[in-house]
């Protein structure tokens, strides 16, 4: 039998290798990013064209390479920043397995200028699909300059599975961000199709962060600081008013490395949990110092996913750091000793008499004297109280039901056909049925009669919008900001009208006609979103993606008071849509609970 067992070429080696790196444009800004930062550099320029599916160029003034070491970094595992396992447990720098550029240059035309400042020219190295094309001496600054063009040209099919230009220009600018926050001491640069996006800069955390997130986030800012034998901990929480539906601004880092860690993201949430409404995602920007052998960053080819040795300590010092800060800006209720006159405590004088307090009683009251006692008898406050008794079962004094349903003795104690609704709790609306109790989620009703509508609208291109009393401002993120640029013609057939402002600005000029909605700039924010969350779904297309986030984002919230008018309508064009039954993520709207369970509890 001959052998069947080959060693794979090293071109297919390092195309393997790729899928495991280089995922998408925004894998080479992050690797390439990385290296300049190893390399010492002060300034960084990030130039992309068509979201870096067809170009990107990535110029640091670092310390640059050798000629030799200009060719050598396209191997495999070549690598300066370690020399054996050891190693491993004692990384300070970003990139150390020598893997992104032979990956990255097996599934791109590559081409690398760069010079140390030993020499007085540098090397110009062009490489394509993990061949060398040429090298050569050319005359260049000090630093390296890469260009990388045509990602995936040799993998079609990786390139088919690329998203639109809008979302991987997302990708490239958190990838950006994540850099730019961990080095605020670096001045960045991010260019796209000769637009500028970012001039950061170098200077402090608080002026990075104000760079990239606009200058009214200072305010939402506040300290936080603390050290332990296990790790010190360092950065910027946000004020809960400020907080967000809509996540972007959370940001954790280690050694100054990005990462993601959902159980520390819980530590910060606990934190706020008493404080903050559950849809709301406070801002953070943290930082962790610890001793790199108690890590581990090669769990994961991207280094994001970090692996502590003692996770559970650092929660609880995370989440009491946080508690803390929040605390010592009186974001918490708390009592203001400080204030005059909040508490006023009696002080009393050698001459001043003290006496007994008294009460105010009737010995002659009998609880269970026949109730028809004349005027003036017994408790006279209760002469009228048994005419109120029936109010403890009007459901406009229940605090837990609003007003909607009003029962008439003549008809059997059956709800009046003109009142027959009654909402509890905020949340659901009943009705009576022949079969029982039908129970309706009014949130899930409203989102499923918007999206209909949103939907219907969508399809036959039609603008039906009222403006508002005045134009509202909403500073976005930069990713968000450029997301809503790129929808605005499409939630513009909704009857949003949108603008740039520029400087990460929009301004809302109109809504939705027949829409009450009060917070222009949370409705934004929220259909950006959602809007975000369904883009991953290659099954829906761009109308169901633009209707299904604009209902989740303009529908009524839990606890919104219906009268019944307003009850009468959810119901009604509930049932003129075409499924009733749940929204358009599947979650049920409506149950009815049968008469034969009422009476199984009740027998």
């Amino acid at each position: 039998m001959s052998d069947i067992i080959q060693l794979l070429p090293d071109s297919v080696a390092n195309q393997i290798a790729a899928g495991e790196v280089i995922q998408r444009p925004a894998s080479v800004v992050k690797e390439l990013v990385e290296n300049s930062i190893d390399a010492g550099a002060s300034s960084i320029i990030v130039r992309v064209k068509d979201a870096g599916k067809t170009y990107i160029q990535i110029i640091d003034n670092g310390r640059g390479m050798s000629d030799t070491d200009t060719r050598l970094c396209f191997e495999r595992h070549a690598t300066s920043k370690i020399s054996d396992a050891n190693d491993l447990f004692a990384i300070r720098t970003m990139g150390f397995r020598g893997e992104a550029l032979a990956s990255i240059a097996a599934v791109a035309e590559v081409s690398v200028k760069s010079k140390n400042a030993e020499n007085e020219l540098g090397t110009h190295v062009r490489i394509s699909g993990s061949r060398i094309e040429s090298q050569e001496k050319e005359g260049t600054p000090t630093g390296t300059n890469i260009t990388v063009k045509n990602l995936f040209f040799n993998v079609p099919a990786r390139r088919k599975f690329l998203k639109t230009d809008q979302t991987e220009l997302r990708h490239i600018i958190t990838e950006f961000n994540h850099a730019a926050l961990a080095y605020p001491d670096i001045e960045f640069q991010l260019i796209h199709n000769n637009a500028q996006i970012f001039n950061l800069q170098a200077g402090k955390l608080k002026s990075r962060i104000s760079g990239i997130f606009g200058k009214q986030i200072i305010q939402n800012l506040i300290n936080l600081e603390t050290e332990t034998s296990i790790v010190r901990i360092s950065g910027f929480i946000g004020k809960p008013e400020y907080a967000k539906k809509t996540y972007g601004e959370q940001f954790l880092f280690v050694n100054q490395r990005f990462m993601r860690h959902p159980y520390f993201n819980k530590a910060i949430m606990k934190a706020y949990e008493e404080i903050l409404p559950r849809d709301h995602f406070p801002s953070y920007f943290l930082f962790f110092e610890t001793d790199p052998a108690s890590i581990d960053i090669n769990i994961h080819p991207t280094k994001t996913e970090i692996k502590f040795e003692d996770e559970r300590s650092i929660w609880q010092i995370l989440q009491a750091a946080t508690r803390e800060a929040i605390g010592k800006h009186n974001l918490s209720p708390s009592l203001d000793f400080s204030r005059e006159g909040v508490i006023d405590i009696p002080t009393l004088t050698k001459d001043q008499d003290i006496s007994i307090p008294r009460e105010n009683i009737n010995p002659a009251f009998n609880p269970f004297e026949n109730e028809s006692r004349s005027p003036g008898q017994g408790d006279p406050g209760r002469k009228d109280a048994h005419r109120d008794w029936q109010k403890l079962y009007d459901s406009r004094n229940n605090s837990d039901l609003s007003p909607g349903l009003d029962f008439d003795a003549s008809e059997n104690k059956k709800p009046v056909a003109e009142t027959r609704y009654l909402q509890l709790k905020g949340k659901y609306i009943l009705t009576p049925v022949k079969s029982g109790l039908m129970v309706i989620d009014q949130r899930r009703a409203h989102i499923r009669i918007l999206y209909e509508q949103n939907l219907a609208t969508l399809r036959r291109d039609s603008v039906n919008a009222q403006n508002t009393l005045f134009p509202e401002t909403i500073e976005l993120n930069p990713s968000d900001y450029k997301l809503c640029l790129d929808l605005v013609d499409e939630i513009g057939k909704l009857g949003f009208e949108i603008r740039d402002f520029g400087q990460n600005c929009v301004i809302v000029h109109s809504i939705p006609a027949n829409t009450a909605i009060h917070d222009i700039k949370s409705v934004i924010e929220t259909f950006l979103e959602q809007y975000k969350n369904f883009e991953s779904e290659m099954k829906l297309d761009q109308h169901e993606k633009i209707a299904r986030s604009t209902a989740v984002a303009s529908a009524i919230n839990y606890g919104k008071q219906l009268d019944n008018k307003e009850m009468q309508e959810i119901v009604d064009q509930l049932f003129a849509c075409s499924n009733p039954n749940t929204t358009p993520g599947g979650k049920v709207i409506l149950n009815i609970v049968k008469l034969e369970d009422f009476e199984k509890h009740l027998a």
